[in-house]
């Protein structure tokens, strides 16, 4: 009975650790004019995974969703942008196209700072990593970037 727990339990960590190494996130904020930045996100996905985009059809995988908190220093300019080489197909498994990014995927959200303070933006990520064979259940994934 021991040893079953003991592969019970090595086996959870070990998926655990699985889910963290299929995409890395890193978070960087670009000053682009007076108060504005871009503030970019890049997804860097390990082969054979790949993550959805925002705008992956109803009925289909989870698409990559952001949520900004609020601060009042900062104003959001537009919708996040993706900056990648996206892949549409046919899900059979959810009978729709989907949009999706392997390797490496860009999203840059543009922020304009209502005042010259130094201040952070603040918010999450979830998304839906997936091979051909299988997909990990959503994650998410929380950030923080100064604004200087």
């Amino acid at each position: 009975m021991k040893k079953v727990f003991t592969y019970v339990l090595l086996l959870v960590l070990t998926s655990g650790a699985m889910v963290q190494a299929q995409v890395e996130w890193k978070y960087a904020a670009k000053k682009i004019g007076d108060k504005t930045y871009e503030l970019r996100v890049t997804a860097e996905i390990d082969e054979p995974w790949k993550i959805y985009s925002q705008q992956t059809p109803q009925g289909g995988p989870l698409p990559t969703t952001f949520k900004f908190l609020s601060n009042p220093l900062v104003q959001l300019s537009g919708s996040v942008k993706e900056v990648g080489d996206l892949k549409i197909y046919h899900e059979e498994v959810f009978d729709v196209d989907v949009y999706a990014y392997e390797e490496k995927v860009e999203f840059v959200q543009v922020i304009k700072l209502n005042t010259n303070a130094k201040t952070n933006i603040r918010g999450t990520i979830e998304y839906m990593a997936c091979t051909n064979e299988q997909c990990l259940p959503p994650a998410t994934v929380s950030f923080v970037v100064t604004l200087e």
